[in-house]
Order: C-alpha cells, then sequence, then structure tokens
C-alpha cells in the first residue's frame, strides 16, 4: 500500500476518482430517474441518501469483486433487474388529485432503486477500482468519498434537464437497457460461441437491451393510461367521502 505522503497514493487517488467519473454517469442518471417523482422538497433527501447507501454498498462490494464477476449467472440476474427496473421508469405516474403528497412514489422506494440498481451497475466499476488501488481499501474508500460530490452534482444536473426536457427519461431509461445487454453478453455462463457468432455482438446485445426497455416500458405505459382515466373516471362519478 502506498503512503499516503507519496506521490504514487494520490496518483491512485485521481485514477480512482477518474474511474468513478467516467463510469459513474449512468450512476448519476439512476438517481436522477429514481427521484424524478418526488416532491421537491424530498428530491435533496433522496439523492443524499441514495448515494450514501449506494457508495457504501459498493465499498463492500470492493471486497468480493473477483469472486462475484466469476460466478456464473450473476450478471445474467443482474441485467434483468436491470431490464426491470429500466421499463418501471419508463412507466408513468400516477398523479392523485385528491391531494395525497407522496405522488407514485415514496422516499424509501426512491433510495431502494437507487442502491439495487447502483449495485447491479457497478460490478465491473469495482473491478476497475479495485485494480486502481493496488489492494489498498483505505484508497478505495477515500477515492470513492471524493467522488460523492460528483455524482450527487451529476444527478441534480439530469434531474433539472428531466424537468425542461422529459425525452431525456427515455434516454436514461434506455441507457439502463444497454448496459444490461451488455452484461448478459459478459456473464461467464454465457456460451463463448454465441460472441463469435454474432458480428459486432457486444453492441448488438447492447442495443437489443435499450429497444426491449423502451418498447416494454412504452406498450406498459400506454396500457396503463387509459386504466388510469377510467379510474379517474370512476372516482368523478363516485367521489370519496
Amino acid at each position: 500500500m502506498p503512503e499516503i505522503s507519496s506521490s504514487l497514493f494520490w496518483i491512485a487517488v485521481l485514477q480512482i476518482i477518474a474511474i468513478d467519473i467516467m463510469l459513474g454517469g449512468d450512476n448519476a442518471v439512476v438517481i436522477a430517474l429514481a427521484c424524478r417523482k418526488l416532491p421537491p422538497e424530498q428530491r435533496r433527501q433522496g439523492i443524499f441518501w441514495g448515494v450514501i447507501g449506494a457508495i457504501g454498498l459498493r465499498v463492500v462490494m470492493i471486497f468480493f469483486a473477483l469472486q462475484l464477476l466469476a460466478l456464473p449467472y450473476l450478471k445474467i440476474v443482474g441485467a434483468l433487474l436491470l431490464l426491470w427496473i429500466g421499463i418501471k421508469l419508463l412507466l408513468p405516474e400516477h398523479d392523485d388529485e385528491h391531494g395525497n403528497i407522496d405522488g407514485g412514489i415514496t422516499l424509501m422506494a426512491a433510495i431502494k432503486t437507487i442502491v439495487v440498481a447502483d449495485a447491479v451497475m457497478s460490478l465491473d466499476n469495482v473491478i476497475a477500482v479495485a485494480g486502481a488501488s493496488h489492494g489498498s481499501m483505505v484508497l478505495v474508500s477515500f477515492g470513492i468519498l471524493v467522488s460523492i460530490p460528483i455524482v450527487v452534482w451529476g444527478s441534480k444536473l439530469v434531474l433539472t434537464l428531466m424537468d425542461r426536457f422529459p425525452i431525456v427519461i427515455t434516454f436514461g431509461a434506455a441507457l439502463l437497457g444497454w448496459i444490461a445487454g451488455g452484461m448478459l453478453l459478459t456473464d461467464p455462463a454465457m456460451p463463448p460461441a454465441v460472441a463469435a457468432s454474432v458480428p459486432y455482438a457486444s453492441k448488438v446485445f447492447a442495443a437489443t437491451g435499450a429497444l426491449l426497455v423502451v418498447l416494454v416500458g412504452k406498450w406498459l405505459g400506454s396500457r396503463r393510461k387509459p386504466a388510469r382515466a377510467m379510474e379517474l373516471s370512476s372516482e368523478s362519478v363516485n367521489p370519496k367521502h
């Protein structure tokens, strides 16, 4: 382990921060997507606690990174979970016209979404961080802690963009599908012949995942809207007392 006063220590810290910046953009998108339905006054709390939970879990995952990625089917399960998260985030929120404050999502639900999605998406990230840390958990922890403000700022920026340009939500969900598709192909249980038989296999799998999330999410959303309209119509005819 490099001494904290040595140049090697600080070079390693800068490398870990750079990894988090390069690979943390999708995490910022997840944070923003998970918090978009929260009331404005709860968004800051959702971002803060979601990031704290995700970073803490990621530090723990560093210990088991190499073993985790060597397990067959782990990435397949994670990719399927990411696909569902992407689809779920595309579904329209149910605005309650009778004054329910939490809309369609709660603060705790947003935090759970952030932590689960970050854990799934960070498998490759933690391997890169572990390599840059030279086996030092002090370096890992320090580098990730320094990166927290960067991730928080990025999620706030994405939230602002989603408020002004709703199409960003679709792009964000598609990004989750893209990552999920790539994860499927790199699972140890995936036969090498699959990648060998498909030209540009990594891009094809990633693009298929992105397209699947958008199509299924939009289809389920289109079915949910008429159902919600009928529900609101019924409530207007038979108002609750």
